[in-house]
């Protein structure tokens, strides 16, 4: 009797969640459909290519930073992963809708939604768009996990036609309706589950945008360029830039490169129109995301590192003592850094 009240209760939970089971499916299936069929991004030669908003996680990743950037300075490699988490997503998406192997499925949620927690949880320009989209992702598959499908699914079906393979424990653990657990010990995982989640939750919103004390902040809303690495030898200047904030899906566009000495006159000045024709074997890229010339400007996208040259014949004639590089960009706002000539 406590066997049939439970079976109909698992059916039941499937039931009340088949909403949750379809959107949720629906989520990840339509990554891989329009990565395939209502754009190619996967395409490395495509301007929507996958790989490059893969390199926009870079920044400020958590825990999984080098994880990407191995991806995105080697190209192959990178194309390769994005090209089996397309097919996963796809897997994933459309067993969820139909209800196949729905346990299963659900831990391909949970680890997918961890995986766009950690690498993008930081992005979103006027909500915490990536963060959401993450820690539903795995609250949602964590609630499916246990409730499995219910009456409309194919576990369901496979359940009702008496297949031997469905009372086995490896099905229900992957598939749907009764857990191989006792009462009392499933009500102690779901509850430490639940918990966890919820340190997740609280952790990553506070790690990524100071949601839970102290100054709210969003990485998403201005671009912030890091100048390193500068040295001056004879005619030429070298130094590295490196965009690890601002918005993903718009460059940053610098109209201006000024070198400056100690008493702030101007040594030399780049302006937007020759940052817009700027020799491209002057930069040297690390990344999938590339720095480049524009048609008015030279843009530098979100993940996009790139040592800079300038030849001139200025930089021999620099008496002993420290300058400062600026960078501007068009909305006015400039980054700047030091260095030392002797």
């Amino acid at each position: 009797m406590e066997n049939i009240i439970n079976n109909k209760s698992y059916h039941l939970s499937g039931l009340f969640t088949l909403s949750l089971r379809l959107v949720v499916g629906w989520t990840y299936f339509s990554a891989f459909w329009r990565r395939l069929f209502l754009a190619d991004k996967l395409d490395p030669e495509s301007a929507s290519y996958i790989g490059e908003k893969f390199n926009h996680f870079l920044p400020n990743a958590l825990g999984i930073k080098p994880i990407i950037e191995y991806l995105v300075t080697n190209p192959d490699s990178l194309w390769w992963a994005m090209t089996l988490f397309t097919i996963v997503e796809g897997i994933v998406g459309l067993l969820l809708i139909f209800g196949f192997f729905s346990r299963l499925m659900s831990i391909g949620v949970i680890s997918l939604a961890m995986g766009i927690l950690l690498g993008s949880g930081w992005l979103g320009t006027t909500c915490l768009d990536e963060w959401q989209i993450g820690i539903l992702g795995i609250a949602a598959g964590f609630t499916l996990y246990f409730t499995g499908s219910g009456k409309y699914s194919i576990d369901y079906y496979l359940y009702q036609k008496n297949y031997r393979f469905t009372t086995k424990r490896w099905f229900q653990y992957l598939g749907s309706g009764v857990l191989p657990i006792r009462p009392k010990r499933l009500h102690k995982i779901v509850l430490t589950g639940s918990i966890l989640i919820l340190f997740i939750t609280l952790f990553t919103n506070q790690y990524f945008h100071g949601g839970v004390w102290g100054e709210l902040h969003n990485k998403s809303v201005r671009p912030k360029i890091e100048i390193n690495d500068i040295s001056s030898s004879n005619d030429a200047l070298s130094f590295e830039i490196y965009r690890v904030e601002g918005v993903d899906v718009y460059g940053s566009f610098l109209i201006g490169i000024t070198i400056e000495d100690i008493a702030g006159n101007t040594k030399l000045k780049l302006t937007d129109s020759e940052l817009a024709e700027y020799p491209t074997e002057l930069i040297q890229n690390k990344y999938v995301t590339q720095v480049k010339p524009g048609a008015h400007s030279m843009i530098v996208p979100l993940g996009g590192k790139a040592t800079i040259t300038i030849e001139d014949a200025v930089f021999s004639e620099l008496e002993s003592g420290t300058y400062t590089i600026k960078l501007t960009d068009i909305s006015g706002i400039s980054w700047s850094g030091t260095f030392d000539v002797s």
